[in-house]
């Protein structure tokens, strides 16, 4: 029998436990060690907001085993025979002696771990901004499991009345959830014009609409200047603008950056994002290293580009594979990723695969398509909840770019579905008839995803005039002259309407007035409904009877972001 072979892994949060377990399938005999700085391994980190919102209660849930066993070193020595040393830190990598030097962060103890391949999976750390007051206490991230149990503590405690939360990014918006649950006055505060940037603009609207009807401030285009305080506690948040908000807590979700010390220290390749440089199979600049996780920048498979893509689902994803070509050689791949991801906003969520129009034309995508459908995830008789749905298509090739969707209806469906079709590198065409599953408790006849693919077939064939909410605003503010034509009853007109000036002629009454439609043909109409299904069939009426500049407002008063009359 030949030498067993030494894999060691550093980090012991997602992907490097994934990649020992990996491993240890592929290989029985080799010898498997995780180095962990923390006390704790294989830690949900998505789960943390959730925990600290008190959806459970068990903080052990974060890190068992589906069977509800806890993921401790005893487990990883009893049920994979994987050595796992917690609380020891990494100090650095001897890559001519094939070494890992340790600290043990309790004795003090030093050792250097031999290995014959390395898997480095260092993780990220939290961006904090460079202004006054960082030390204050009552300042924290939402990174660790220390983060978590401070932030369960608070809220348990129930003391704090005001929290504001810098950053409205995917974890910034978890919290805030979390944290109004805890019975907190909550301020979102964004230096960009938006929350949620994987989002276009007028679908990051919707979506701060909504955390303001959850009695949460959300405050854009300012940034921190400073923490305040007095005897080393925070009472404000200055901003740029020079508001103070009172507070006790004030949560950084800023983003994170890639924690690449230790491999930079050893001379392995970074990347222009900050990441590690790593091939399809993970592994770096030197063959018998791999890396994986947040530490890492890794191809995007639409722009070819290279990104960091910190989300808990690609970390495992790149373990698995640099855990077996660790043992087995180079056979395994991960080939990059589309970014897809989805985020839970109170009784909401919101969710993107690809690229949004704004990362489309960055990327120097010019000849596109897009598309916003606004409709019930299932039948009215079904407790049907809303979705809007805005799709990027490439032109004339109708390959799917990128799918944004935001509602309380089931957005995951509808990103698993696009995320494949994205993947798969299909066009609008195989979407049209996409064989779905149906039955009313679950979907409508025609699903949500398919009547976005409907409509975006219809814009690219010259069957529908689009125009965006954003785009009718616009010429409102300007006084263009635009006829609005709101086609929907009169029963629902007196129960909500926008106010811009519009006129209310029923889509069913709309053949016996079409005297009331402005008597040039060239006029510009936009026609729209409640989601601009009845929108469209007016328009299609209107242009068969001559009208030549007929617009369909997608999405409709769904998907309008701006203050309504009623």
């Amino acid at each position: 029998m030949g030498k067993s072979k030494r894999i060691v892994v550093i980090g012991g949060s997602a992907a490097g436990p994934k990649a020992a377990a990996r491993a240890r399938r592929m290989d029985e005999e080799a010898e498997i060690t995780i180095i962990q700085k923390d006390p704790d391994l294989s830690m949900a980190s998505c789960g943390y907001p959730y925990y600290v919102g008190g959806f459970f209660d068990d903080r052990n849930m974060l890190l068992s085993t589906a069977a509800g066993v806890t993921r401790n070193p005893v487990f990883f020595m009893n049920a994979k025979g994987i050595v796992a040393k917690t609380r020891t830190e990494a100090e650095a990598i001897d890559r001519q002696g094939r070494t890992v030097a340790c600290r043990n962060l309790a004795s003090g103890e030093r050792e250097a771990v031999p290995y014959d391949k390395l898997v480095i999976a260092t993780g990220s750390t939290p961006r904090i901004p460079p202004v006054p007051g960082t030390e204050l206490s009552g300042i924290t991230t939402l990174q660790s499991m220390q983060d978590a149990d401070y932030l369960r503590r608070i809220r348990d405690e129930r003391k704090i009345r005001k929290a504001v939360i810098i950053g409205g990014g995917l974890i910034g918006i978890e919290t805030a959830e979390a944290l109004e649950l805890a019975g907190m006055e909550i301020t979102v505060v964004e230096l960009l014009p938006q929350l949620l940037t994987f989002l276009d603009w007028e679908m990051a609207k919707l979506v701060e609409n909504h955390v303001r009807s959850k009695n949460a401030n959300v405050i854009t285009q300012n940034g921190l200047a400073a923490f305040l305080g007095e005897s080393g506690k925070l009472t404000a948040v200055k901003l740029t603008n020079g508001t103070e908000l009172p507070c006790e807590l004030a949560v950084v979700a800023i983003g994170v950056k890639p924690n690449t010390k230790l491999a930079k220290d050893a001379g392995l390749e970074i990347g222009q994002t900050g990441g590690i440089t790593v091939d399809e199979h993970m592994r770096t600049s030197d063959p018998d290293i791999y890396a994986v996780g947040d530490c890492v920048e890794v191809t995007n498979l639409i722009t070819g580009r290279k990104v960091l893509a910190p989300y808990g689902d690609l970390a495992n994803l790149q373990g698995r594979v640099a855990g077996e070509n660790a043992v087995a050689g180079d056979r395994a791949a991960f080939p990059g990723t589309i970014q897809t991801g989805i985020c839970k906003v109170f009784d909401f969520a919101a969710g993107s695969t690809g690229l949004s129009e704004k990362a489309a034309r960055e990327a120097g995508y010019t000849d596109i398509e897009t598309a916003i459908n606004a409709s019930p995830d299932k039948p009215a008789f079904m407790t049907a909840r809303t979705l809007v749905t805005k799709l990027v298509v490439e032109r004339p090739s109708g390959r799917i770019l990128g799918a944004q969707c935001v509602g309380p209806g089931d957005v995951a469906k509808q990103i698993a579905q696009w995320a494949m079709a994205i993947k798969g590198g299909l066009t609008v065409e195989h979407m049209v008839n996409a064989d779905l599953p149906y039955a009313p408790p679950f979907s409508l006849a025609i699903d949500h995803g398919i009547a976005s693919a409907h409509i975006i077939e219809n814009k690219m064939r010259g069957l529908m005039k689009g125009i965006s909410c954003k785009e009718v605003k616009e010429k409102v503010d300007r006084k263009e002259k635009v006829f609005l034509l709101d086609v929907r009853g009169p029963d629902e007109y007196e129960q909500m309407r926008l106010g811009i000036g519009e006129t209310l002629i029923p889509l069913g009454m709309l053949r016996k007035r079409l005297h009331e439609i402005p008597g040039d043909k060239d006029a510009e109409i936009v026609c729209y409904c409640k989601i601009s299904l009845r929108g469209y069939e007016a328009a299609r009426l209107l242009e068969g009877h001559g009208w030549k500049n007929v617009r369909v407002m997608e999405g409709g008063i769904v998907a309008w972001p701006f203050h309504r009359e009623k």
